[in-house]
């Protein structure tokens, strides 16, 4: 039975948690075998205040005008 916890800074729409779920369902049926129906998936929404990296918070960085250049496809 499959658990997985995604965490995310800032907010997401209805329909991008919807993908995440369904992406990450197909993925552990396809490349692990998993049943889909044991499979959970949790995302959590945490606060940009509360989030931080390289020594900064998130809510501290400005916004970049292509925030997606860098994440793989």
């Amino acid at each position: 039975m499959p658990f997985v916890d995604i965490k995310v800074a800032g907010p997401l729409t209805t329909e991008q948690k919807r993908g995440l779920v369904e992406d990450v369902t197909r993925s552990l049926v396809e490349r692990c075998g998993k049943n889909p129906a044991t499979t959970h998936i949790v995302i959590t929404e945490v606060e940009t205040e509360n989030w931080g990296n390289n020594a900064m918070l998130v809510m501290d960085r400005q916004p970049r005008e292509d925030a997606t250049a860098d994440v793989p496809r």
